[in-house]
């Protein structure tokens, strides 16, 4: 079987920025070649493009359209995501139409742009001759039916089209299976429930040079300083205004205690309340934003000056932190929106994972102070993510469902 891995559009990859869906895209692929498997990319021209020994092929963009600097420009967005389906539908009929008849192909789609319009694209005939799969990586069915399917029929109708017409629909919690067989017609036995992994070599202690995080602790003035730790894009659902607000009594006794942060800003005035609250609270020299960073060694660098991580997000897809943060590894305290609808994290509290409760200073206190304990949810952590959450593991888990095994 040949499988094509489809990237986004959004960015290329290896992705510049820290772009989920590209990073899945990447590490499956890397895993499935490791496993013996017939898999090329499928992703965005860019001249800018890293260095990479991933098979690519690439889909004709405009410059402009091909680098990640226009991806928040809203309308323009829009424009590229179009312009980019299209010309990935070309691409995909020229490569449909190369392979042997009697070769089975395998099209693996992460966004429902590109999915959409190759349907509305491709013949039948052609349509026949493939095996389609499309991974739900939207955040948005995390919420209560009355409250998302305005939303949802807005600006999710194409996954919905996407989901109802493809071979094979993976998802990462139940949540998403239920709303589409609930509500949307999908058929249970095209549903196939996956995980996503994180890069265990890369994500690591071991992987960081010593030299380089100790630049970076003088940099940011950490010398001497124990690091609590954010991930995700600034913005009101990664909610890293709500961490401050529970660090800030511990900040206050404690001196050698920095909230530190990373990743795009989504929403500027979002992200100026985070500078403001700090203010308020006089703790402005020990909250630091980061910025945003390549995935990969540099991401790694930052969790590995961290003591603890928090995720504290409203709503998630899969949190694919959580499992970065604990492969490094670091204990990561999980809000309880988080425990409650990805049930896979919230069932795994004390493998590295600590729930934010009313008891959340007291245990932070003991994971800061008490180096037996810390080790010891260091250890389960890691152990836990080698065992269940390798991009090896889900590599196969995804095979298996591809080859109809399940």
């Amino acid at each position: 079987m040949k499988i094509f891995e489809i990237g986004t559009g959004y960015t290329s990859i290896p992705a510049k920025m820290g772009a989920a869906t590209e990073i899945v895209v990447e590490e499956l692929t890397r895993s499935m070649l490791k496993q013996g498997q017939d898999v090329v990319i499928v992703d965005i021209k860019d001249k800018q493009r890293q260095r990479t020994d991933l098979p690519i092929d690439e889909v004709y963009m405009p410059q402009f359209f091909s680098t990640g600097s226009v991806v928040k420009l809203g309308v323009v967005h829009k424009v590229k995501r179009v312009l980019y389906s299209i010309s990935l539908t070309r691409i995909l009929h020229k490569l449909i139409k190369m392979a042997p008849t009697d070769e089975k192909i395998f099209l693996h789609f992460h966004n429902q742009y590109n999915l959409y319009f190759f349907l509305k694209l491709t013949s039948r005939s052609m349509r026949n001759r493939c095996i389609i799969g499309y991974t739900v990586h939207s955040y948005i069915w995390f919420g209560e039916w009355e409250c998302i399917k305005d939303t949802i029929k807005k600006r999710y109708f194409q996954e919905v089209y996407c989901c109802q017409n493809a071979d094979k629909v993976f998802v990462l919690n139940e949540i998403v299976s239920e709303m589409l067989t609930g509500h949307y017609e999908v058929k249970p036995e095209r549903i196939c429930q996956v995980i996503n992994g994180v890069n265990i070599d890369t994500y690591s202690e071991t992987s960081a040079n010593s030299d380089e995080l100790l630049d970076v602790r003088r940099k940011f003035g950490l010398v001497g300083k124990r690091v609590i730790f954010q991930v995700g894009s600034v913005c009101e659902r990664k909610n890293q205004l709500g961490t401050l607000n529970l660090l800030v009594p511990v900040m206050k006794k404690r001196k050698d205690i920095v909230f530190a942060y990373v990743g795009g800003i989504i929403d500027q005035e979002y992200a100026n309340r985070i500078i403001e609250k700090a203010k308020e609270e006089n703790i402005s020299e020990r909250v630091i934003y980061y910025g945003e960073v390549s995935p990969g060694k540099q991401l790694n660098l930052l969790y590995t000056i961290a003591e603890v991580c928090i995720m504290n997000s409203k709503s998630e897809a899969f949190a694919l932190v959580i499992a970065e943060a604990l492969s490094v590894p670091r204990p990561i305290f999980i809000s309880q929106a988080i425990m409650d609808s990805l049930v896979f994290w919230g069932k795994n509290v004390g493998n590295g994972i600590l729930k934010i409760d009313d008891d959340f200073e007291s245990n932070l206190q003991r994971l800061l102070d008490d180096e037996e304990f810390r080790d010891m949810m260091r250890c389960k952590g890691r152990n836990f993510i080698q065992n269940e959450y390798s991009w090896d593991v889900a590599a196969q888990n995804y095979l298996r469902h591809i080859n109809g095994e399940y």
